[in-house]
């Protein structure tokens, strides 16, 4: 079963810990399963069925109820119409005319359907494109008059390696029978050179021209909702990417204008890189990737000094831009999953403002208008708070075989009439999906868990900064006792300037964000200099101690210890490592009183972030046994507390384990009852045969039914004996666990005082 999210709703889903994961193994055989699910025939019972099995595991999340907590930002579309010149719209049509052809030349045989998608995209982003894929196939052509095959070069269109392989059309040509074919040949090259000579005659394109309406209007509308004036363009052309830096640059954006694409070996882009460089060096941020890197310092310059990123597919990946909320779809894919990654580069977590989307679209085009309808009223990828993958994206397969519907009808239809019907039926097949499969699954899936979601994600939300503040305060607290004679403190927040011989020197910060916007290095756990000084203290072997707390003069004020009658005594800080179904390891705290008062475990890590005023190393002493006592009730609390751990991991266990056996089982025999009522309908049949061949016809199939069935029968059995090796082997894991032994370790004792 695959939940569809958007990014957006990924980040939130990822922060608040509100994601399941369903793994196979909940489900044992996931194909039998699902097949066991669908083919059950009473809906009532199927979706009980689905709900004790998913009851655990999902949780509903209605979008009113965390509100109150998560800040949503929407999307606002602007839809930017244009007309092409009488120019273009020959070339358009030209062209066209040309790949409805039945057989073509420059086109290998085996990848006619992509290539023709791709020169149909080109076409439609400028002449400049479709011109560089034009003069391709005419090297091609040209190499096989003079009798040989040769590769077709087409470089201009990002995501081609990765889709090849999809659009793959199997089919072999039979290169030595085309070139018998000299006339085809030249005709084809004759047509080609015409339709190249239109497009380079081509100096103006209206939409182009275009873009600077469109982007004068989104910027006024994103200053409006209170963005930056920032805009990310993206095109499937990195011809197209050239031709618009140059119309741009000449018409009031010089200087503004940054370029991603696969390679970025402009000298602008390089120039950036090499600054990026020397900006960084020796910081965290160089990966040494130079791709990556590359990413890096573009995505930099356009965050920091850049008003417009100019991006192909590859600007779609791996980048986030939070702080850009105007985006432009100058070339629309047909590949909704490719648009939805497209505009989740902005719109993310993260993101602060709404998000402007703006989309072209060829008025003169009967095509592209249907195609911008789907995407639009049946996907609605433009508007709304999340797009698509809050509830349609998981409706189609795949975004390459919507893809590839789309691209058929560009190529099969020739009239009007011819496609409205072909969209019409995309339209009406889509709708039964997202209306009826999409609906049912949605509320068997969420409405089916309810929960008091705007509780736990309230709870979910101020434990994880409670959890966050507290996982830096012991870090900084470690970082100030270990690194103390190499750092300086920088007063009310944590950082400090490092100038020892551990790590790089510099300013460090404990907040990933502020250290980004002051181009610190991040400590986190994973840091070199963390690790070094995590692993120097747990190496460390303490001695007793007698330690004087200054809670006097403490910025803390905790009301038990003001009230306490006692002012001192022990506490032992022990590890207990158990080793039953994993490797656990606990810290356990006795602390008590002179006057016996024992004081729980969070209690007594208080009293380590009070500062020391005095510390004292004493000798070894005997503990009393009162103290023994007490610290050996509460290991055994501990482990009383992880073998009821075990005891329900073992439950769960058997209870998954005893679910996937009935369902394995349950499938195995609807599997046969089918085949017997097809055995059953074949032997009426047999009884109703006029000749003898129908007869042996209709034997044929029984018997083949039949050692279908033994086969089936013997599955059953099979399954059955493999269910109970499971249980047995889960059994044996059980035994040989619970034998696994439990060790202490001190790690330190302290005589306390609190002045």
């Amino acid at each position: 079963m695959l939940l569809t999210a958007t990014p957006l709703q990924n980040s939130l889903m990822e922060l608040y810990g509100l994601v399941s994961i369903i793994d196979e193994h909940v489900f044992g055989d996931v194909k039998t399963y699902r097949d066991m699910y669908i083919n059950i025939e009473n809906e009532e019972i199927r979706n009980i069925f689905l709900r004790q099995r998913l009851q655990q595991f999902c949780k509903r999340t209605l979008r009113k109820q965390v509100t109150e907590y998560v800040r949503y930002t929407r999307r606002v579309s602007i839809l930017q119409e244009y007309a092409p010149t009488k120019e273009e719209e020959l070339l358009y049509n030209k062209v066209s005319e040309y790949l409805l052809s039945p057989k073509l030349y420059a086109l290998p045989a085996s990848q006619r359907k992509l290539m023709t998608l791709i020169l149909r995209k080109l076409l439609a982003s400028s002449s400049f494109a479709i011109s560089g894929t034009l003069q391709a196939l005419i090297v091609r052509l040209r190499h096989m008059l003079d009798g040989y095959d040769a590769e077709l070069d087409i470089d201009d269109y990002d995501v081609l390696p990765e889709i090849t392989d999809e659009w793959d059309d199997e089919k072999v040509e039979d290169f030595t029978e085309m070139l018998k074919d000299r006339q085809g040949i030249s005709e084809e090259l004759q047509k080609l050179t015409e339709y190249l000579e239109l497009a380079q005659s081509i100096k103006f394109n209206a939409k182009g021209e275009n873009l600077l309406i469109a982007l004068k209007k989104g910027f006024e509308k994103s200053t409006e909702l209170g963005a930056q004036r920032k805009a990310v363009i993206f095109t499937e052309s990195k011809r197209t990417q050239d031709y618009l830096v140059n119309l741009l640059t000449n018409n009031g954006y010089d200087g503004q204008v940054v370029v991603l694409n696969g390679y970025n070996n402009d000298l602008n882009s390089k120039r950036i890189y090499n600054e990026w460089l020397a900006r960084h060096q020796g910081e965290d941020v160089i990966s040494g990737s130079k791709q990556a890197d590359m990413k890096a310092a573009i995505v930099e310059e356009f965050r920091d000094r850049a008003s417009i990123l100019i991006g192909t597919e590859a600007a779609a990946e791996g980048i986030n831009l939070q702080f850009c909320s105007l985006v432009v779809n100058y070339d629309l894919p047909w590949n909704p999953q490719r648009i939805e990654q497209r505009i989740g580069r902005c719109h993310r977590y993260g993101q602060k403002n709404d998000v402007v989307v703006i989309n072209f679209l060829n008025i003169a085009n009967e095509a592209d208008k249907r195609v911008y309808q789907l995407l639009d009223e049946k996907f609605r990828l433009f508007d709304g708070i999340f797009g698509a993958s809050d509830e349609v994206l998981g409706a189609i397969e795949s975004g390459i075989d919507f893809e590839k519907r789309i691209a058929e009808i560009y190529q099969t239809c020739r009239t009007s009439e011819e496609i409205q019907a072909a969209f019409d039926e995309i339209q009406r097949e889509l709708e039964e999906k997202i209306q009826s499969n999409m609906a049912q699954a949605r509320r068997v899936l969420l409405e089916n868990f309810d929960e008091e979601v705007a509780v736990r994600l309230k709870t979910c939300e101020n434990a994880a900064k409670e959890t966050l503040s507290l996982y830096e305060r012991w870090l900084f607290n470690l970082v100030r006792s270990e690194l103390h004679a190499d750092i300086e403190l920088c007063a009310g927040e944590p950082r400090f300037y490092y100038y020892g011989n551990l790590a790089d020197k510099g300013y460090y910060h404990l907040d990933w964000k502020k250290a980004e916007q002051l181009k610190d290095h991040f400590l986190r756990k994973e840091h070199p200099l963390a690790e070094m000084i995590i692993q120097r203290a747990l190496e460390r072997k303490l001695p007793y101690a007698r330690l004087t707390f200054d809670y006097t003069n403490s910025e803390h004020k905790i009301i038990y210890f003001e009230e306490m009658k006692s002012k001192s005594g022990w506490l032992i800080a022990d590890k207990l490592t158990s080793e039953a179904f994993e490797i656990q390891e606990h810290l356990l705290l006795t602390c008590v009183a002179d006057d016996g008062t024992v004081i729980d475990e969070e209690l007594a890590a208080k009293l380590f972030e009070l500062p020391v005023k005095e510390s004292i190393e004493l000798a070894k002493v005997e503990l009393t046994q009162e103290l023994q006592d007490k610290r050996a009730k509460i290991k055994e609390e501990m482990l009383a507390r992880i073998r009821r751990n075990d005891l329900e991991y073992f439950r769960e266990e058997c209870s998954k384990l005893d679910a996937w056996a009935d369902d394995l089982k349950q499938g195995l025999e609807r599997e046969i009852k089918l085949i017997d009522r097809e055995i059953s309908q074949l032997r009426k049949d047999e009884r109703t045969a006029v000749t003898l061949e129908q007869t042996l016809e209709i034997r044929k199939q029984i018997n083949a039914l039949e050692k279908k069935r033994r086969e089936k029968i013997r599955d059953l059995y099979k399954e059955q004996d493999r269910i109970d090796e499971k249980r047995d082997e889960l059994q044996a894991k059980i035994e040989r666990q619970l034998q696994g032994r439990s060790f202490t370790e001190e790690l330190f004792v302290i005589r306390w005082v609190l002045e």
